[in-house]
């Protein structure tokens, strides 16, 4: 019943890096604290950023981090944020917490920690309240080399060469807190700012227009429809949330099988949500042109119980690990359209990938899987058709198993498998076609727990973690594995 076969052959598309991107926004405590402590703490440092979260951040590869929001980006005017921090604007976080911003985390702070991730930088642009002068001129700041009033103050404050910047948003949620506009609005107001992100010397931006907000398709339709030729990508976001988003979320560690079942059902509409938009994209840009960004997704539970309700902090457990396990295989599937996606968020907000109290940091599920699949990144999409039994729950049923796999350049075959029932270990048999390879060695390491709401604290920080997954062969072009219950599993063939 539980098949898999895979066409080595048959390579469909190279895996963008950047579909396994992060986005960190000034909310609760992922900018301070997360990164940021400063250059007087006691925690240990680098010009102010901490370094055990570089260092974790740097082992799964982070290719590209999006920042300053979220909402918090159109109302954040970037020159608040620069020049010596003692004399920087304050301002008051009025999405997140409504706590002050002293804003000693500006630009320079995050190309620094870019260049220290080695990640591409993706900033996203103030439309909402901010104008279109401003905007230019940030960009100006960032990427011009010559005499200018911008770059002469960046020089002034330190730095004399640019920076390389290939990503820039152009408003976040404009259709929600990026201004409550309508759709025809925000596509003129797109046109006309992105007018004036320029490339200056050899710098060219890729431009990322506002896209919708989960299933509004008329969104995509009228943004393809008016704005297609000033874009070179286009947003969408979507959150994995059990419960109601206005109502009771769901708590992230205190949940049975019924919350389990619908919460990994709703992760799983991501394939739909895609497949849906890209229709529409298609018909304006057949040839594929525009890059489908989805650079907010992940689980949003209600907060941890005394804790700030606007600073989003929640505990990350084994059904987020499956959560991000998931929904990465459907972003590799279509790898076609989707060229970059940025998890929410990296770090103490939402589905983090480390949590840190004080000069403490433990990593989480979540982490563990994207250093599982960072072997996906610019490999080659293998086509593979998956026969999987169900999941029942009561009424409802969804597939037990979800997959993708791809070949670096070394000829290593990797295959990433979740088995999404809670109760049933899956033996799964695959079928591997091909001419022009020969594998004969096999390793396997899976992620999973004897409990559905295991996870990692400051008291037990390898509660949940990869190990080596004994249960599986390789026989001539048979693959056989076990697949655990309520697990995430990679597979390296060589």
């Amino acid at each position: 019943m539980n098949k898999l076969s895979i066409n080595l052959d048959q390579k469909k598309e190279k895996i963008n890096k950047n579909i396994y991107g992060h986005f960190a926004e000034h909310l609760g405590r992922c900018i301070y604290e997360g990164f940021w402590v400063g250059e007087d703490s006691e925690i240990p440092n680098q010009n102010g950023i901490r370094t055990d979260v570089v260092e974790a951040l740097k082992k799964i590869e982070i290719p590209v981090l999006r920042w300053p929001g979220g909402c918090f980006a159109d109302e954040y005017h970037w020159k608040d944020g620069i020049g010596p921090r003692e004399d920087r604007v304050k301002m008051v976080n009025t999405h997140w917490g409504g706590v002050t911003e002293n804003n000693h985390f500006g630009t320079h702070e995050f190309m620094q920690l870019c260049e220290l991730l080695d990640a591409e930088p993706y900033i996203s642009g103030n439309v909402g309240s901010g104008t279109i002068r401003e905007m230019q001129e940030w960009v100006d700041y960032i990427t011009f080399a010559g005499e200018s009033p911008m770059a002469d103050w960046r020089k002034e404050n330190g730095r004399e060469e640019p920076w390389p910047l290939k990503y820039f948003g152009v408003g976040n949620e404009n259709w929600g807190c990026g201004g409550n506009m309508r759709p025809e609005y925000y596509a003129d107001q797109y046109r006309n700012y992105q007018t004036y992100v320029r490339d200056h010397g050899d710098n060219e931006i890729f431009k990322i227009a506002c896209g919708a907000n989960v299933d509004d398709y008329n969104w995509t339709e009228v943004l393809m429809k008016n704005a297609a030729r000033q874009m070179d990508g286009l947003s969408l976001h979507y959150y994995t949330i059990p419960g109601e988003f206005w109502e009771g979320k769901g708590s992230s560690t205190d949940f049975k099988e019924d919350e389990w079942f619908i919460t990994l059902k709703k992760a799983l509409k991501m394939d739909e949500l895609i497949s849906k938009h890209g229709t529409i994209m298609d018909q304006y840009d057949p040839e594929k042109r525009i890059a489908m960004i989805v650079d907010e997704w992940g689980a949003w539970y209600d907060v941890e119980p005394g804790t700030n309700p606007g600073f989003l902090y929640q505990q990350n457990t084994l059904r987020d690990a499956l959560i991000a396990g998931i929904t990465l295989n459907i972003f590799n599937q279509h790898a076609d359209r989707v060229k970059m996606a940025n998890i929410a968020q990296t770090a103490n907000v939402l589905q983090a990938m480390v949590l840190t109290d004080g000069a403490d940091m433990i990593l989480t599920p979540s982490y563990h899987v994207f250093e599982m699949y960072k072997v996906h990144q610019d490999a080659e999409l293998l086509h593979i058709d998956l026969n999987s039994e169900n999941y029942k729950y009561e009424e409802q049923e969804i597939p037990a198993l979800n997959a993708s796999a791809s070949v670096n350049e070394n000829g290593e075959v990797n295959i990433t498998v979740c088995n999404l029932n809670p109760e049933k270990d899956i033996h799964l048999e695959s079928k591997l076609f091909a001419q022009n390879f020969d594998l004969s060695e096999i390793t396997g390491r899976v992620l999973t727990a004897d409990k559905l709401n295991a996870h990692n604290s400051f008291d037990n920080p390898d509660n949940v973690e990869p190990a080596v997954l004994e249960d599986l062969e390789l026989d001539s072009n048979n693959l056989k594995v076990t697949l655990p219950a309520a697990s995430v599993t990679l597979i390296t063939l060589k």
